[in-house]
């Protein structure tokens, strides 16, 4: 039998048959210009709702809840912009009704990028990081639209940073490294979620989850030229290399940066990175530290400085049988800890993922939620 069905956004619903059979329900949005960025809220003029199912077209339900008198459901999250919606409700006396509607297009759609990618297996050090296309102002808000779910229930932070570019950024990081095998799981539950002044609407969730790979990390002495293979603890393998030449730019970020991409062959020139027509060279076994352009790779034309003098333009330099063989171990996302003298300082949060260079203490205060 057919159910009458009233929608109302503040208004007192339109008189329905009193049957059980024909309930007399309203709905907090009506029409094809629905405002968006607010629960679903359906009421009840007599008797209880038993459930409500509000769907958008693709099949995708908004949970919710009935309150405890059953006059009114609400939906756990916010109505999406630009999207159609159809509501079902039933009483408990049997009656059911339906309705539609559609929110308004959002005059600007924010968007974001993930790391890592979803499946991967990564090392150690490796932040949740997600980057914005658009300004965040609302950070409060998004940050508790994200839910970061571990194996063995591994003490983080989220941290707002500005990333290299310098578009809004949030990572989050462990206290201290991950433990090899642990599973992350990310729910950025952002859809019908207000960015805020300039930042525009999100109109889709995202997930994304990974490994931990091997336990492992490079340790880089700038004072003894040594780079060092540490796996569970113990030593792998000790090469001598040449990093950055002390006392200017192209002096190497010491501190612990995080291995972003194995780039294999590449063309770097010394333009790019504010040195010059310095170099112009194709590199192999090349492994990227940071934004900026500080990589370990392979650099035959400084062999004789191998182990004795720091002589690059910022970058870990090393023979070509060297690099081939720390690429082949090295997994993305493992540190590099670079200590010794010489150094330019350590690597902002956001050239690369330098946040383990903040105490954790001082990481936490980051959190819009601290």
């Amino acid at each position: 039998m057919a159910a009458a069905l009233t929608a109302c956004s503040g208004s007192t619903p339109a008189s329905a048959d009193t049957a059980a059979n024909k309930p007399d329900i309203s709905v907090n949005l009506q029409g094809k210009q629905a405002k968006a960025g607010s629960p679903v809220e359906v009421k009840l003029a007599d008797g209880k709702l038993k459930q409500v199912t509000v769907a958008d077209s693709k099949g995708t339900k908004l949970t919710g809840k009935v309150a405890a008198n059953g006059k009114t459901w609400t939906s756990d999250r916010k109505a999406v912009p630009g999207t159609s919606y159809k509501v079902q409700a039933t009483t408990d006396e049997g009656g059911s009704a339906r309705t539609s509607f559609r929110t308004a297009a959002p005059e600007q759609v924010n968007k974001l990028s993930l790391t890592p990618g979803k499946d991967t297996t990564v090392g150690i050090a490796q932040p949740l990081s997600v980057v914005f296309d658009h300004p965040v102002k609302n950070k409060a808000d998004i940050e508790k639209h994200l839910k970061v779910t571990t194996s063995n229930d591994t003490t983080g932070s989220w941290g707002w940073i500005k990333n290299y570019d310098g578009k809004d950024r949030i990572d989050w990081r462990p206290k201290d490294y991950w433990k090899s095998g642990t599973k992350v799981k990310l729910a950025a539950q952002l859809g019908g979620v207000d960015s805020g002044t300039g930042g525009g609407w999100f109109v889709r969730d995202y997930v994304t989850g990974f490994t931990v790979g091997k336990s492992q990390k490079v340790k880089v002495d700038l004072d003894s030229k040594q780079a060092t293979l540490v796996r569970d603890g113990q030593s792998v393998k000790t090469v001598p290399m040449s990093a950055g030449t002390p006392g200017g730019d192209k002096a190497s970020w010491g501190g612990t940066s995080v291995l972003m991409a194995k780039e294999g062959t590449i063309n770097m020139r010394s333009e790019t990175v504010g040195l010059g027509d310095a170099y112009d060279k194709m590199v192999d076994n090349s492994m990227r530290l940071t934004w900026s352009g500080m990589y370990a790779h392979a650099a035959p034309w400084n062999a004789s400085y191998f182990g004795n003098t720091n002589h690059s333009s910022g970058c870990i330099g090393m023979s070509d049988g060297d690099a081939s063989w720390l690429y082949g171990q090295v997994q993305v996302g493992d540190p590099f800890e670079v200590s010794g003298s010489g150094s330019k300082g350590v690597p902002d949060p956001g050239n690369g993922y330098g946040e383990w260079n903040i105490s954790w203490t001082d990481w936490q205060t980051k959190s819009a939620l601290s």
